[in-house]
């Protein structure tokens, strides 16, 4: 069974003509729109990529599966497994470095 935890497995997953073949087939099937940005009433077609919705490395018997796929603005897609910026605490004020100032 392949390991799609180790990033030279999804690499290869995802340079497949398979992969490719069933992206192209998402993205037409979506219209080429962020399902999320959609949900909101805005058009995004920019940045698209293509969402497991159960994870590659725990269902990969899904991994072709159009009905476990959806397209996602870059943005949504970071929001969705909390990469970078969207890691919850986007929100959180910015900690003050330095308290020597007296205003």
């Amino acid at each position: 069974m392949i390991d799609y935890n180790e990033y030279k497995e999804r690499k290869r997953f995802y340079n497949s003509k398979q992969w490719q073949q069933v992206r192209l087939y998402v993205l037409k099937r979506d219209n080429y729109e962020c399902e999320w940005c959609k949900e909101e009433g805005k058009v995004t077609t920019e940045g698209l990529e293509i969402d497991h919705i159960e994870e590659l490395q725990e269902r990969p018997e899904l991994k072709l599966e159009p009905d476990n796929l959806r397209v996602l603005c870059k943005a949504c897609h970071n929001k969705r497994h909390t990469r970078f910026q969207y890691g919850g605490n986007q929100f959180k004020p910015k900690e003050n470095k330095w308290n020597d100032e007296l205003w």
